[in-house]
């Protein structure tokens, strides 16, 4: 019994620690910024005043962006010059666009979801509130 009890106190929920790192929010409380600037995690929730130092989100969400991108504008840009043959500057230009801009908006969600993910399967030293 007790150990159940000890048990149910260290897990952490991880759907919503993943939507709210997606949000770009403390995974713990969901209420304070993620982030200081673009990709800089806060060293702790301006809220909850949770630990955030500890992530070691590395090169993940870059890869996964690439890999997210890659999958989904490469069928699309096959698609649309062999359907429509537009100028080939034409499509280079607006694929160029479509992939930076995605790569920008889904670069802070994944990095905030990995940074939320190590947070509730307690990873890389987030044991336990110091606050």
């Amino acid at each position: 019994m007790a150990r159940d009890i000890l048990t149910e106190e260290l897990e952490r929920e991880l759907k919503p620690a993943l939507l709210r790192g997606w949000r770009r929010r403390c995974p713990s409380c969901g209420q304070g910024p993620l982030f200081s600037s673009y990709l800089k995690v806060r060293d702790e929730c301006a809220v909850c005043h949770e630990h955030m130092s500890h992530h070691r989100a590395d090169d993940g969400p870059a890869y996964l962006t690439i890999l997210i991108v890659g999958h989904l504008m490469a069928p699309l840009l096959l698609w649309t010059f062999f359907e429509f043959e537009p100028d080939p500057l034409v499509v280079a230009t607006i694929f160029t666009i479509g992939c930076v801009a995605l790569s920008l908006y889904l670069l802070p969600r994944l990095k905030g979801a990995i940074v939320a993910l190590q947070w509730a399967k307690r990873m890389h030293g987030f044991g336990g509130r110091t606050a």
